[in-house]
């Protein structure tokens, strides 16, 4: 997401401070159509024609002009994946995304759009490190990206999965494992798809993120918003 910098705007309103984990649950029981995913707030709109998911782009343009918030937005032929965050507050959710996610529910709605935030998924890449400062120039370097406030490194375009550092004294052989965040809501039939190919996994953390293994020994870790949300 992209604030402009002007914050001159006939919708727009300044909300710089990131919401907590109460106030954003609130906020999601108000919105739906929407889940909390790493510091934003996330769906996909399903539409019966091309046509129909353009117009809501348009409106989506139109409702992103009007308040100055500009989402992350992704077409897919009939389907439109929305990311909302505040970069002004630390890439974290704030009122503008909530304002912005209820407009944009009302547009998807005029458009005959369909809510699967079960679509709208993330991958990001972990790398175990036992001093994130001394590979954090290199991958910078080697991938072009950049280094976030959180230690993370991101796609400057935002198109690249994300890589953060896991700090441990004892990293894995294969030092790097995979990060995919789905909804909560999610989660029991993903377990069930996984199951043949993959088993039960490791559930100590279980509902936050449960680990699962390749018969070479990759890992992917299958995380959801609980552990994720900010503190209050």
């Amino acid at each position: 997401m992209t604030d402009s910098p002007t914050g001159s705007s006939t919708g727009a309103s300044a909300d710089p401070a990131a919401l907590g984990a109460a106030q954003i649950e609130a906020a999601l029981s108000e919105l739906p159509d929407w889940r909390y995913r790493i510091g934003a707030l996330v769906t996909a709109y399903a539409f019966d024609t091309s046509a129909a998911a353009i117009a809501f782009i348009a409106a989506i343009g139109a409702i992103a002009e009007d308040q100055n918030h500009h989402p992350d937005l992704e077409w897919r032929y009939n389907t439109v994946f929305l990311g909302l965050s505040s970069h002004d507050a630390g890439s974290q959710v704030t009122g503008k995304d909530t304002r912005f996610a209820a407009a944009a529910s009302a547009a998807a709605g005029r458009c005959g759009g369909r809510a699967e935030p079960h679509r709208h998924t993330t991958v990001e890449l972990c790398l175990d490190t036992p001093d994130p400062s001394e590979i954090t120039g290199f991958w910078t370097s080697a991938l072009g990206y950049r280094l976030e406030d959180n230690g993370d490194l991101v796609d400057p375009e935002g198109r690249n999965p994300t890589i953060w550092f896991q700090v441990t004294d004892t990293p894995s052989e294969n030092r790097f494992h995979l990060d995919r965040h789905i909804p909560l809501s999610s989660l029991d039939v993903e377990r069930e798809r996984i199951r043949p190919a993959g088993g039960e996994g490791d559930g100590a953390h279980h509902p936050s993120f449960r680990v699962y293994t390749d018969p070479e020994g990759n890992r992917v870790c299958v995380c959801t918003e609980i552990g994720h949300l900010p503190e209050n």
